[in-house]
């Protein structure tokens, strides 16, 4: 059984930078031919995905977030971590890290709430 679990810090103040963990137990984010995603859901809209980490450890991202994201990986604990520079209050959410690349995702952390606020 696959679980992932994300970690962070809840509250982040306008133009810091979110730093988002995902742990990843049942499967290794090496493993051929997966792909490791980041999406987010701010409240009353759709899921919006952020990007992704290849099984490789090439990485891909929204292109509405290209400029302000960055994903990397730590294989020695299995995790995968977001950066999300510049945050507004506009990038308050519930944050998922996820199994799958654009379209197709199989496990999914529980989610964590992200609120932007001074």
């Amino acid at each position: 059984q696959v679980q992932l679990q994300e970690s962070g810090p809840g509250l982040v103040w306008p133009s810091q930078t979110l730093s988002l963990t995902c742990t990843v137990s049942g499967d290794s984010i090496t493993t051929n031919y997966y792909y490791w995603s980041w999406i987010r859901q701010p409240p009353g809209k759709g899921p919006e995905w952020i990007g992704y980490i290849a099984y490789g450890g090439s990485t891909y991202y929204s292109p509405s977030l290209k400029s302000r994201t960055s994903i990397s990986r730590d294989t020695s604990k299995n995790q995968f971590t977001v950066q999300l520079k510049s945050v507004t209050p506009d990038d308050t959410a519930v944050y998922y890290c996820v199994r799958g690349g654009c379209t197709y995702y199989d496990y999914w952390g529980q989610g964590t709430q992200i609120t932007v606020s001074s």
